[in-house]
């Protein structure tokens, strides 16, 4: 298998294997106009087996869905062919529009624009609470 390098664009790498398609929809890179590579099952010393998802452009990527679906990963960035920045990513303190608050009754439900805001509250096992009704997450895939 040949995948082309990147000039300038960005890599995503030590994605959990089975993780890469899931960031590929939440990050919503069905939507660009350039080549994106998901590299599935990788041999990786590290990890066994790894995703990796390269894109040829130099985009703004939302570090917390990365670091919600998967925290761990890296994000290398790509300038005229060489590695200028590599960045590990934690579990985000904060998600704001990423999850949706599953409660009927929060105020989420009737205020439209109101932004879906989660807080960590149990780093260890990975809870999130709706910050205006303190309802928990639902389970990530």
């Amino acid at each position: 298998m040949n995948i082309d390098s990147i000039k300038n664009g960005i890599v995503i790498d030590h994605i959990t294997a089975g993780k890469g398609m899931r960031i590929y929809h939440l990050l919503k890179l069905d939507n660009l106009d350039c080549s994106v590579a998901i590299i599935k099952n990788v041999q990786s010393r590290k990890m066994g087996k790894k995703d990796i998802i390269k894109i040829d452009a130099d985009i703004q990527i939302n570090m917390d869905i990365l670091g919600y679906v998967d925290p761990g990963v890296t994000v290398d960035i790509i300038r005229d062919s060489k590695l200028v920045e590599k960045r590990s990513i934690d579990l985000p303190a904060q998600l704001t529009n990423v999850l949706r608050c599953k409660n009927p009754r929060c105020i989420t439900t009737t205020e439209q624009e109101l932004d879906h805001v989660f807080r960590l509250t149990d780093a260890e096992n990975r809870v999130y609470r709706c910050i205006y009704c303190e309802t928990k997450a639902a389970e990530q895939n």
